[in-house]
């Protein structure tokens, strides 16, 4: 960015408050009706995950997205067994052992279309989670059942 000669305090001002914008993301839950069941800081370069359950085998899922220059991008994920509707797709990252019997698919950087998905979070021991950082939010106790897009907005 090139910024005009108007003095070294507004000129610092103003690449400050580029920067800022460029940085700035917001993960954001809501339901069908727009009842926002979570709003979380998610600056560019920083990531998030969705935990749940396995509606099955009851074993922890996990899929982690980043904020790649205000884009939701799915990353990896960790899938303690080969259960139904669980797997490895040749081609779409690549699987590795996470060590306790389960394996990570890394390296999938796959772009979210929108920014943005529609889930259904599932009730009781489902428990679909948001997590940033020490944050967790579970939409599940939220709004079990119901439609919640999750979003990355670029405020």
């Amino acid at each position: 960015m090139i910024l005009p000669r108007i003095g070294g305090g507004l000129s610092a001002l103003l690449l400050l408050s580029a920067f800022s914008a460029a940085t700035a993301g917001d993960l954001v839950a809501t339901t069908e009706d727009g009842t926002e069941i979570a709003r979380l800081p998610v600056p560019e370069g920083a990531g998030w995950c969705v935990l749940w359950n396995h509606s099955v085998q009851g074993f922890p899922v996990t899929d982690c997205y980043e904020n790649r220059a205000g884009h939701m991008v799915l990353v990896r994920s960790r899938q303690p067994d080969f259960a139904a509707g669980l797997g490895h797709i040749p081609g779409r990252g690549r699987q590795v052992s996470d060590g306790e019997g389960g394996y990570w698919i890394l390296d999938i950087d796959e772009p979210v279309p929108g920014d943005a998905y529609v889930l259904r979070p599932g009730a009781g021991p489902v428990d679909h989670r948001l997590q940033v950082g020490d944050t967790v939010v579970s939409l599940s106790a939220a709004a079990a059942r119901q439609r919640v897009r999750i979003e990355l907005t670029g405020e």
